[in-house]
């Protein structure tokens, strides 16, 4: 089955590029409220589903124990632009924990944001592993691993008993057997297991019911502090301090998740070739089709839909566009 077209690229009044894609709308009892294409292929979420790596952080005690707070957990479901106020955050996770930043297993690279970037240059400093854009998450990870009593090294391992809680959590919320789903290794050099897209939007819908109580304060964590999930001019940040009644979430390779709480609604997304930027408009989109908004949310989530493009002399050049 070929997926449709969920977004196209247009240059001079034709179209250039086309993205094709699928995405489901599940609700909390699983019945698919709408979708596109073939949601039950099983991909890799890849950092869409860092609210579902989160769980064990909260329900294992470790968030209580070592005092975490909205921005902290926030951080903990981010993949953000190592700004300052995204380092800071994650260092004060490892100070409460009294872990270390050498215990990190997650790689360095420079932060996302050109002006964060360029200001460890100027400054004369190198990147660092807190910089990575999983860094919150892996604070997390390792005030789980102190949580659990277990030594942190390796933690990254899918045999780890850190790694093996968070199997545990995605399975339940997703509905999914992971022992049987192929697994590879994120950018971050955790696993990621492939979930077919009609489960990951089914553990969004979940993740946001009434009874999920660590679903409940991630999503209220993440609505009081939308930077700390990206950060500056990123795609979810904006979506969030726009429309806060959404939860949502990117991931590697054109994919997005979140969650409609006050409908019980969870959606995912999956552009074929990996596109972003056609992920982002597509998904907004979706979101703007649903009869769930007043009508200022629903106009902010239509102006979503398309991007311009612009060069390098900042001239309008075309478009992405979602395909409805």
């Amino acid at each position: 089955m070929m997926n449709p077209v969920i977004a196209e690229v247009t240059r001079g009044g034709i179209v250039e590029s086309r993205h094709r894609g699928a995405w489901c709308v599940v609700d909390q009892s699983g019945h698919v409220v709408a979708a596109e294409g073939g949601i039950a292929a099983a991909v890799y979420p890849r950092s869409a589903i860092k609210a579902f790596q989160c769980i064990p952080v909260i329900e294992s005690g470790a968030a209580d124990r070592f005092g975490f707070i909205d921005e902290e957990i926030a951080l903990a479901c981010s993949s953000h632009n190592g700004e300052p106020e995204h380092v800071r955050v994650a260092r004060s996770m490892l100070r409460k924990a009294s872990n270390d930043e050498a215990l990190y297993e997650c790689g360095a690279h420079w932060p996302i944001e050109q002006n964060a970037h360029h200001a460890l240059v100027r400054e004369g400093h190198d990147c660092q592993q807190v910089h990575n854009n999983c860094s919150g998450k892996h604070a997390g990870m390792l005030a789980l691993a102190k949580q659990l009593g277990v030594d942190p090294k390796d933690y990254v391992k899918p045999d780890h008993p850190v790694q093996r809680a968070i199997a545990r959590a995605m399975g339940e919320i997703c509905d999914v057997d992971l022992a049987v789903q192929p697994w590879g290794v994120d950018g971050c050099s955790v696993p990621t297991w492939a979930i077919p897209i009609r489960n990951m939007a089914l553990g969004f819908a979940r993740l946001c019911a009434p009874g999920h109580a660590a679903g409940q304060r991630i999503i209220s964590a993440v609505r009081a502090h939308p930077f700390m999930v990206a950060g500056t001019g990123r795609f979810d940040t904006v979506v969030m301090k726009a429309v806060p009644r959404i939860f949502m979430k990117t991931g590697a390779e054109g994919v997005y998740c979140g969650c409609i709480p006050h409908a019980g609604l969870g959606i995912a997304l999956k552009c074929d070739d990996g596109a972003g930027r056609a992920a982002e408009v597509a998904m907004a989109s979706v979101l703007a089709s649903l009869d769930v908004w007043t009508p200022d949310e629903r106009q902010i989530l239509l102006d979503l839909r398309h991007h311009d493009l612009t060069n390098w002399r900042k001239i309008d050049v075309g478009q992405v566009v979602a395909v409805s």
